[in-house]
């Protein structure tokens, strides 16, 4: 069985933790393209794309982020299976005819999501799962003929529309990354807030939030199912 092959639309800065992160997570080749310095796939041509986080709005006007919307929207239509994370989930949704804007706070740190109905992508998890979110921007609205899969008090967390699905939280992180990413934050929230989240980063909810990686392994069945021309099963609770 030949290994899947997945572009990874790298869109963070100075993270060395992104592609380890999902070279940990995803079971198919990557190849990898720096998007937030302008480069983008020639073609479409991969098994799906995988678009990551980033500390950039998608409504920003920076000269990279109009290219790899379009590209993404392009490969949407080309019929190419997609997951975003964060940043990438926000990408999708704007691709795809939806809208995203900033909020009047920032969820940092491990939080409760629920999942809506039985899509396939978060199969085999609860109802109510643990995350570690780092986000000041949401999908405020879904995309034409998107379905709701994922939410909180926050917003949108998860959404589906076809073969593209977005999340909002980020599935892909170890410890490490989180104290990182928490860390990054103090100059804009503050010491008390930003302390209060490394207090939370713990084994035990990373544990809890570890149950959530099993998207990873949905999304990759998915796609190889439909690279072999099989029918995808039923979703199970």
């Amino acid at each position: 069985m030949e290994r899947l092959r997945f572009g990874l639309l790298q869109a963070a800065q100075d993270n060395p933790d992104t592609t380890r992160n999902f070279r940990r997570e995803l079971d198919a080749d990557l190849v990898e393209f720096d998007v937030n310095n302008g480069e983008l796939p020639p073609h479409t041509e991969f098994d799906a794309l995988v678009v990551t986080g980033s500390r950039a709005s998608v409504y920003w006007d920076d000269e990279w982020i109009d290219p790899l919307v379009e590209y993404v929207a392009a490969a949407a239509a080309d019929g190419v299976p997609i997951l975003g994370v964060c940043y990438g989930h926000q990408v999708l949704a704007e691709a795809l005819g939806g809208r995203v804007a900033g909020m009047d706070d920032f969820e940092l740190g491990y939080n409760t999501v629920e999942r809506i109905g039985d899509d396939p992508l978060l199969a085999g998890i609860d109802d109510r799962f643990t995350v570690f979110t780092s986000h000041g921007d949401t999908v405020v609205d879904l995309p034409p003929g998107a379905e709701l899969i994922a939410r909180n008090d926050h917003g949108v967390h998860g959404f589906r529309r076809g073969d593209c699905w977005g999340v909002q939280f980020h599935p892909e992180y170890d410890m490490g990354t989180a104290r990182r990413i928490a860390e990054s934050k103090r100059e804009r929230l503050g010491d008390p807030q930003v302390d209060r989240v490394l207090e939370g980063i713990s084994p035990a909810q990373y544990d809890a939030a570890c149950e959530a990686k099993r998207l990873f392994e949905n999304f990759t069945a998915y796609v190889r199912q439909r690279a072999d021309g099989r029918a995808m099963p039923e979703p199970t609770a």
